[in-house]
């Protein structure tokens, strides 16, 4: 079965909103943006250049999709550019349309987690999910992460969108491995944990 791996960066306080750049997502009039920028070392570069290694494609929202299109393909000078274009990437969405103006994209049409439910049935390589924290809240309300890593930064910003809100599914995490880089980013990795197979 093609395990779901949610690749997350996150503050302290859960804000998983805009980590990359000052422009990225000012919704709710966020003013953060870019904020992961000033932690990145090479632990981290490798921790996701590995969880990109084993991945069988991508698994986008709507929103970090077109944020990710309208961004890296113009990074010319960027490794990560090329991963991401040769990358397959599953686009969950109810607007767009197809076909995709990105490469290799394809569009997840209809309930999201129905889609990645008929994904994960498949043997192969992980599924990766970057940012789109409104498809990983979907998926972890039918239980469809097998597994989180979670760059966790050492930064409180007290406002902005968080990977688990209020209101959200009860999960019990058990931590597999953890690392902590240079820049005291912690980089945890969890399981779900079901008692019925433990």
């Amino acid at each position: 079965m093609t395990r779901i791996v949610a690749f997350e960066n996150l503050t302290l306080d859960g804000v998983m909103q805009a980590p990359g750049r000052p422009d990225e997502d000012r919704r709710g009039g966020f003013t953060h943006g870019g904020w992961a920028m000033p932690y990145a070392d090479p632990a981290i570069g490798k921790a996701a250049q590995d969880s990109m290694g084993k991945t069988g494609g991508l698994l986008l929202g709507r929103r970090t999709y077109e944020d990710f299109h309208g961004f890296w393909p113009k990074q010319t000078d960027d490794p990560f550019t090329e991963v991401l274009d040769n990358s397959l990437k599953y686009v969950a969405s109810t607007t767009l349309h197809e076909p995709l103006p990105w490469k290799n994209s394809k569009l997840l049409a209809g309930d999201a987690a129905k889609a990645v439910a008929r994904l994960r049935k498949r043997h192969g390589k992980d599924l990766v999910i970057l940012g789109s924290g409104k498809l990983a809240r979907a998926l972890m309300a039918e239980d469809l992460i097998d597994e989180f890593i979670l760059l966790i930064h050492p930064l409180v910003l007290g406002a902005g969108h968080r990977l688990f809100e209020d209101g959200g599914t009860l999960a019990t995490l058990r931590l597999v491995d953890s690392t902590t880089t240079s820049t005291g980013v912690m980089i945890a990795t969890y399981r779900p944990v079901h008692p019925e197979q433990d």
